[in-house]
């Protein structure tokens, strides 16, 4: 009971570091994991701890399913394929532009397109970018093979999920789908061709939970002063590209803190992304925002900001613990990451309550 217990908050670790480790240029990867999902919850098992095989074939009916209503043009001011949201970037998805052009000949049901003649090349459009896409990348964390659901064994008709995975998909289903469509939104919502279409309320979520970008750029001159300059990540001359980065990011603690901002280059801010910083990185914050220049800040950023370096340095010592217990990555510099390691975390948290504590 106990072994299935930790396996259970390991796999909830491992779905929560994914959504933010991974690296999802595209949608593909939420509709994989709401279609595996879905597949534990339809297969009746016999034992929690059992292994579970899925055809690919299934999987591939599954992303057909989950995509037939993202196929339909979602604006009346825009016509053709213009007016379809697309599920990345750059050209539009494969499995979308092929489900499209089904519906434009009169396939107005997933039943009916089973029973069609377009079947087979939508069938073989889904597995193909399955094959070539999520099933082998949604495990990649921080740029690593993380086989924690399944092993990347290729050349198979099917995908074995590790014994217990199916039962932790069964019992956290709801938890897992509302995950994924949540971060599946957020991605359709990011993509610039998108918010033409969508208008306004894309940014209903920046109005409600985001932060105020007018008044992060009042913490930028202090930061760059006492930073003599540099990009606090990559000690770097910082040019005219300078951002002010939340340190523990908003993702994870989503309330701004005058302590918790440094400046940063561009190109780092948005290599860090939502990755908690490499140890040497925290050591050198606590250091600088938090011993050195606490009441410069304080002083400079109370009007703008809620400052309290006690509460920042609490939050900090929450988000490395929580990082140290799932075994996360810690961005070190791009394409760079090291293992958050509780013994050097803990030990870190107690050397700077000690040394906050006495300094102060």
């Amino acid at each position: 009971m106990m072994i299935a217990m930790q396996q259970q908050l390991d796999f909830i670790a491992y779905i929560q570091r994914m959504l933010v480790e991974g690296d999802f240029s595209a949608t593909y990867k939420f509709a994989l994991l709401h279609a595996l999902a879905d597949v534990c919850v339809e297969h009746p098992m016999m034992y929690e701890a059992s292994e579970l095989n899925i055809d690919l074939a299934r999987l591939a009916e599954k992303l057909i399913d989950l995509y037939w209503h993202h196929a339909v043009p979602f604006s009346s001011a825009h016509s053709g394929e213009s007016a379809l949201l697309k599920q990345n970037s750059g050209a539009q998805s494969k499995v979308i532009a092929v489900l499209y052009e089904c519906q434009q000949n009169n396939i107005r049901s997933l039943r009916q397109l089973k029973l069609s003649p377009y079947w087979h090349t939508t069938y073989k459009a889904a597995l193909d970018t399955l094959k070539t896409g999520p099933l082998w990348r949604l495990q990649i964390l921080a740029k690593q093979e993380e086989c924690f659901l399944y092993p990347h064994t290729k050349g198979k008709s099917y995908i074995t999920l590790n014994a217990g995975i199916a039962a932790c998909f069964r019992r956290f289903y709801d938890l897992v789908v509302y995950l994924a469509k949540n971060a599946w939104l957020q991605k359709i919502q990011s993509i610039k061709h998108n918010q033409a279409l969508i208008g306004p309320q894309s940014q209903l979520h920046d109005f409600l939970f985001g932060f105020d970008r007018t008044a992060l750029n009042k913490a930028k001159p202090v930061l760059v002063e006492i930073q003599k300059g540099q990009c606090f990540y990559c000690q770097k001359p910082l040019t005219s590209a300078i951002e002010v980065d939340h340190f523990i990011p908003f993702a994870r603690y989503a309330n701004d803190l005058g302590h918790n901002f440094v400046a940063a280059h561009r190109s780092c801010n948005n290599s860090k992304r939502d990755f908690l910083a490499a140890q040497l990185h925290r050591e050198r914050w606590q250091e600088q925002n938090l011993d050195r220049h606490s009441q410069l800040l304080t002083d400079e950023l109370t009007h703008y900001f809620h400052c309290d370096a006690d509460k920042s340095l609490a939050v900090s010592n929450w988000a490395y613990q929580v990082a140290s217990s799932n075994g996360a990555k810690l961005w070190l510099a791009k394409d760079r990451f090291e293992l958050a390691g509780s013994k050097n975390v803990h030990a870190l948290d107690l050397v700077a309550q000690t040394k906050y504590k006495y300094d102060s």
